[in-house]
């Protein structure tokens, strides 16, 4: 699974996951870091990544626009550095890689993991 990661999210946790043999990559290093997060969206789908952020307004926008893809993974958890984000995003892979290769909305919290297919208005 190839990852974006959003802006508020650690730059160096993109390098974090690429020493665990993640394809992740900063949206700074798109050149993205500015950008609204329909372009975002419309990146991580032209390059088919899922995009990790900890904005709740991607898994609205997916919704409105009846999306398929790409597969958002909304943190909501705040505040984590680049290495327990990295615990997070492996851990939250193993779990929902499948969804996320179909096209998938998941919330990740501490304790507790929700997954939607898209589109998720059907």
């Amino acid at each position: 699974m190839k990852l974006p990661l959003d802006q508020g999210l650690p730059r160096s946790a993109a390098n974090v996951l690429r020493e665990r043999g993640i394809d992740a990559i900063h949206v700074a290093e798109l050149g993205l870091s500015a950008a609204p997060d329909t372009v975002i969206l419309e990146r991580g789908r032209e390059i088919d990544r899922a995009v990790v952020t900890l904005d709740a307004d991607f898994h609205l926008l997916l919704a409105l626009s009846r999306a398929t893809s790409p597969s958002v993974i909304r943190l909501r958890v705040e505040g984590l550095r680049a290495v327990p984000l990295a615990d997070l995003l492996e851990s939250v892979l193993k779990k929902c890689g499948d969804d996320l290769a179909s096209g998938a909305a998941v919330t990740v919290q501490l304790r507790r993991l929700r997954v939607r297919r898209l589109p998720l208005i059907r």
